[in-house]
């Protein structure tokens, strides 16, 4: 059996104690409120069946990606340059760090203030979550290139943009897939806890909605289980891509 095949099966074999832990708890408390497993897979089957599903994983994913890849876009190349400019970082870096530690929740009214209730709101919750953790990332990485490489470089008579397309973006792009692996993850946190409040769609309302249409614990169950299944999937995308070979360098080997 092959090591891919055991490590599969085991992952299996821990999904399934657990739901059938799940499924003891439920039958040994007879009284208690939490659906069993097999009530949240009727309910996960009763909003495919009225389009629910499709809908609300399509706009949760559609108000990451927008929110995500902006952020990527600004703040990978902000973080470069700021790693690169030590005047730049000394200026802003204070900025950055006293505005990285405060939730993006925070921010919730003031997003609604500006943009009013809807995908803007949520859009711009989960670019401010990602682009702060990101350009920190960026810059570090850049911070931690090898000066050797750097030097060998400048001894070849490399432009400042011939170095940083062949010397300081490969240098970097490990440690910032890291990066962008963990802002992926908290951007769909912050997605979810947006669409309780600022929108009317996503899996994050179904839960809301859910629990005010009849207390359908069924569904609100079922929503949590989405959730982590479209973070998970994202996470093994985001994996995928940190062994693509332009980085694999940078991990150890398997």
């Amino acid at each position: 059996m092959s090591s891919g095949v055991r490590h599969f099966l085991l992952s299996i074999s821990g999904v399934a104690a657990a739901i059938c832990a799940w499924q003891v708890a439920v039958a040994l408390s007879p009284g208690t409120l939490i659906p069993g497993p097999w009530s949240v897979a009727r309910g996960i089957a009763e909003l495919a069946g009225n389009g629910l599903l499709l809908r609300y994983v399509v706009a949760s994913l559609f108000r990451v990606t927008w929110g995500y890849l902006l952020a990527v876009v600004l703040a990978v190349p902000t973080g470069i340059v700021l790693g690169l400019r030590r005047r730049g970082e000394l200026a802003l870096n204070p900025i950055l760090q006293l505005l990285r530690p405060i939730s993006p929740l925070a921010w919730i009214p003031i997003a609604i203030l500006w943009f009013g209730v809807g995908d803007l709101s949520a859009i711009f919750l989960i670019f401010l979550a990602s682009f702060l953790p990101l350009t920190v990332a960026a810059m570090h990485a850049v911070q931690n290139v090898d000066e050797v490489h750097v030097r060998a470089a400048a001894n070849f008579g490399l432009s400042r943009q011939h170095l940083l397309r062949t010397v300081i973006v490969p240098a970097i792009l490990p440690q910032l897939l890291t990066g962008m692996r963990i802002a992926l993850g908290i951007a769909w946190l912050v997605v979810v806890a947006a669409e309780m409040i600022a929108v009317n769609s996503g899996l994050g309302f179904l839960i809301i909605d859910a629990r005010n249409a009849g207390n359908r614990y069924d569904l609100v169950i079922a929503g949590m289980v989405l959730i982590g299944t479209v973070g998970l999937l994202l996470d093994v995308l985001m994996r995928r891509i940190e062994r693509l070979d332009a980085v694999r360098w940078g991990y150890a080997q398997e």
